[in-house]
C-alpha cells in the first residue's frame, strides 16, 4: 500500500491529551465523538486519537508526583502486547481490545487512533513473555539502555535482532483487528535513541504488513530536518516541535519552525505543528482552565496552521466549546487552504511581522496571511508580494472577516495599509478584477 493514500491531505481530529492526559475512559472518548460528528465531521475533523497509557491501571492517582506513575500495572496479552485498561474502556474486557470502541467510532462515520510508545513493554521483557509467531521472548529483543527519558513504561528495540520486527508486525496485526485507522508513536520523532530510525522503518513496514491503511504520526519534536527524506518516506507526519502549549513565545516559535519546513509539504506528508489548544484544556493536569491564548491569538494559530497545511487536531474538551471557538475552527474558507492551496512559504519575517503566500490549487486565487507579531498597528501592502506591479483591479478578501478590500484609484505615491490586531492577523483571499 502507498502511505501516501492513507492522508491525502492533513489530517484533522481531536486528541484526548491536552484535556485529558493519562486519564481519559472510554466514555469521554464517546462524549467528544458524539460531538464531533454532529458538529465538526461537516467541516473535515474525522479522527478521534485515544492518547497516553490507554493500558495503564491506576493513572492520576499520583499527579502530584508523577505524571506516569514508574512500574505501575499495565494490561498486557500473552504475546507482549498492551491492551486496553478495563477499568477504564469496560468494552474491552473478554479480549476484546478497542475494537468495540472502534466499532462505536466508525459507526458514527468517524475514523479511531491510537497512542503507542516506540519499543517494547518493559514488564514484558522482565516476564520473558513471547512475542507472537515466534520462539522468542520480549527479553531477547529489549533493549535495556535504550529508554525514555519521561515515560518509563517501554525499552526499544534491537532493530538488527530476530524477533523485533515480528513483534512490531504482531502489534499491528492486533491494531488491524480491533479497526484502527491511525497511529502516534511517541519517544521516536527527533531520533534520542539510536535505534528510532530503524524503529521508523519498522512502524511503516509493520502498516504495510498489516493490510490495513494507518496513518502514521511521529512525535515529539523537534524532527530533525536534515532527517526530512526519512520521515517523508516512512511517515505521514512528524513534530516539528516539542508538546506546544497555550503560550505567545511557543505560538511566536512556530513562525521560524514552520519557515523551516515549509518545503518539506506534500500530498501524504506533513510537518506536524501539534494540537491546537483551544477552549478548555489542562483537566487531566488538575488545572482545568479555558486556554491562555487571546482570541488574536487564536485566529493567528489558526491561520498559520492552515496556510502552512498542518495536520489539524484540536486539544479541547469538545462539547465545552463555546460559539467564538466552533466558529473559529468551522470557518470553510480558512479550512479549504488545508486542501486547496500549495506553494505556500513564508515571504518575509522581522520582529514586527510575518507575511505568508500561497495559491489556490483549482482557480487562479492568491492567499495572503498578515501577522502582526507585536502590537496592533498598520501594515503596508506590498504589490511585490503577490508578483503584481499594482494592487490596483485587485480584489482582497479578509477569510475571518468577510470584509472585501477593492484598491481601484491609487496614486503613485500611495501604499495600501491594513490595519493588524496585537499578535493577530488577517488572510486575504485574492483574485483580480
Amino acid at each position: 500500500m502507498d502511505k501516501n493514500t492513507f492522508a491525502p491531505t492533513p489530517p484533522m481530529g481531536w486528541n484526548s491529551y491536552d484535556y485529558y492526559d493519562t486519564s481519559v475512559t472510554e466514555e469521554d472518548i464517546k462524549r467528544n465523538a458524539d460531538y464531533m460528528a454532529k458538529y465538526l465531521k461537516p467541516y473535515g475533523f474525522e479522527y478521534v486519537v485515544v492518547d497516553i497509557q490507554w493500558y495503564a491501571y491506576n493513572v492520576g492517582t499520583k499527579r502530584d508526583q508523577y505524571q506516569y506513575i514508574p512500574f505501575e500495572k499495565v494490561a498486557m496479552d500473552e504475546y507482549s502486547r498492551l491492551l486496553p485498561c478495563p477499568d477504564r474502556f469496560p468494552s474491552a474486557s473478554n479480549g476484546n481490545g478497542f475494537k468495540p470502541l472502534a466499532d462505536y467510532i466508525h459507526s458514527l462515520g468517524l475514523k479511531f487512533g491510537i497512542h503507542i510508545m516506540r519499543g517494547i513493554p518493559r514488564i514484558a521483557a522482565h516476564m520473558h513473555t513471547p512475542i507472537k509467531g515466534t520462539t522468542i521472548t520480549a527479553n531477547e529483543i529489549a533493549d535495556p539502555s535504550s529508554i525514555c527519558s519521561w515515560n518509563p513504561d517501554m525499552y526499544g528495540v534491537f532493530p538488527s535482532k530476530s524477533g523485533s520486527k515480528e513483534y512490531y508486525n504482531s502489534i499491528f496485526e492486533l491494531y488491524s483487528e480491533w479497526g484502527v485507522d491511525f497511529i502516534k508513536c511517541d519517544d521516536i520523532c527527533r531520533m534520542d535513541a539510536a535505534s528510532a530510525k530503524e524503529e521508523i522503518v519498522m512502524l511503516h513496514e509493520a502498516i504495510n504488513n498489516c493490510n490495513r491503511p494507518m496513518v502514521l504520526s511521529l512525535s515529539p519534536g523537534p524532527a530533525k530536518l536534515e532527517e526530512a527524506w526519512h520521515y517523508e518516506r516512512y511517515a505521514n507526519m512528524w513534530r516539528i516541535t516539542d508538546d506546544f502549549w497555550d503560550t505567545w513565545p511557543l505560538l511566536l516559535n512556530m513562525f521560524e519552525r514552520c519557515e523551516h519546513w515549509q518545503n518539506h509539504v506534500s500530498t501524504g506528508c506533513y510537518p506536524d505543528c501539534d494540537m491546537l489548544p483551544v477552549g478548555f484544556v489542562g483537566k487531566g493536569f488538575h488545572a482545568e482552565r479555558l486556554t491562555n491564548f487571546t482570541k488574536e491569538e487564536q485566529i493567528t494559530m489558526m491561520t498559520l496552521w492552515s496556510i502552512f497545511r498542518s495536520p489539524m487536531m484540536l486539544g479541547a474538551e469538545l462539547p465545552k466549546l463555546d460559539e467564538w471557538t466552533l466558529n473559529l475552527i468551522t470557518n470553510r474558507n480558512v479550512l479549504h487552504l488545508l486542501t486547496g492551496n500549495h506553494n505556500a512559504r513564508q515571504i518575509m519575517r522581522s520582529d514586527k511581522q510575518a507575511v505568508w503566500y500561497s495559491e489556490d490549487l483549482h482557480e487562479d486565487v492568491q492567499y495572503l496571511a498578515i501577522f502582526n507579531l507585536e502590537e496592533e498597528g498598520d501594515i503596508e501592502l506590498q504589490p511585490e508580494w503577490l508578483n503584481l506591479e499594482s494592487l490596483e483591479a485587485v480584489e482582497f478578501t479578509e477569510l475571518w472577516s468577510n470584509e472585501i478590500l477593492e484598491f481601484n484609484s491609487l496614486s503613485d505615491s500611495t501604499t495600501p495599509t491594513v490595519t493588524v490586531p496585537t499578535h493577530g492577523a488577517k488572510l486575504y483571499r485574492i483574485r483580480k478584477n
